[in-house]
Order: structure tokens, then C-alpha cells, then sequence
């Protein structure tokens, strides 16, 4: 609301009403746009077990099967030399993890259904989980 008193940004969907004061009526957006754009550096998704996770679709990455009780597996093992990278980190549930162990990929005989990598910081990523309704489905897709 305070960008909005400040003339800083336009309002583009109204979504949610009015909001009324002593002396003056605002509209509730739900989507607003900046009047002008500050330049800043793309963002980045953050590495943590939720985002690895997430990006592998709360599947094991080994056998495929969908679980609430994933681990986090280190493709090639920390203590051979491993990083805790995006590459190298892929969703386990524990029977595979274990049968996997400390080992390689080719020691353990087992593959990767999918080759691990950074997801892409899409707004749709980023912010799709905040956007419940599909008012923003138009304003996520071209960003």
C-alpha cells in the first residue's frame, strides 16, 4: 500500500476489493506493476533439501517411486571427492540410498533417472507456490 501512496507503482489486476480510509478510497491489488525498474542481479535458487527435493519432483532418483520420506544423496560420495553442488546431490529414499552407499554409480550398479542440475530461477519457480490463483498464470509465463 505504501508503493501504491507513493505513486511507485500502477495497479493491474483489482482483484480483492477496496480499501477505504478517513479521506480517501484504494483498490486491493492483487497484481501490481513497478513504475520504474531497478536492475539487479538474477536471483538464484537456493541449495537446501527442500529445493533438491522439489526439483526432483519428490521422487527417488534411482528407483522413481514417489515418497514423503526422501533423503538427500551425494551422486559421487563426499569422501571420494564429491561437492555439495547441485550436480552432484539428487533425491534418495532410503532403501536405495543405503543399497547405494558410499559407493560410485558404476560400483553400485545402479543409474540416474535424470542427469541432476540447477533449475532454472523461472518466476514460475520461484514464486508460483505464492501464487494460488490463476490471475497470475498470465503474468508468470513470459518472465
Amino acid at each position: 500500500m505504501g508503493l501504491i501512496i507513493a505513486g511507485k507503482v500502477s495497479v493491474v489486476e483489482n482483484g480483492r476489493g477496496m480499501i477505504h480510509t478517513v479521506s480517501h478510497t484504494f483498490e486491493r491489488p492483487s497484481v501490481i506493476r513497478l513504475r520504474y525498474v531497478v536492475q539487479r542481479p538474477r536471483p538464484h535458487v537456493r541449495l537446501c533439501k527442500r529445493e533438491i527435493l522439489r526439483r526432483d519432483g519428490y521422487r527417488c532418483q534411482y528407483c522413481g517411486r514417489q515418497s514423503d520420506n526422501l533423503t538427500i544423496d551425494h551422486v559421487v560420495p563426499r569422501h571420494r571427492g564429491g561437492e555439495h553442488s547441485w550436480e552432484n546431490l539428487v533425491a534418495a529414499c532410503p532403501q536405495c540410498n543405503r543399497r547405494k552407499g558410499g559407493r560410485t554409480l558404476a560400483e553400485s550398479g545402479m543409474a540416474l533417472l535424470r542427469t541432476p542440475c540447477e533449475p532454472r530461477p523461472t518466476a514460475r519457480y520461484l514464486f508460483g507456490r505464492y501464487a494460488g490463483d490463476e490471475t497470475w498464470d498470465q503474468y508468470l509465463e513470459g518472465w
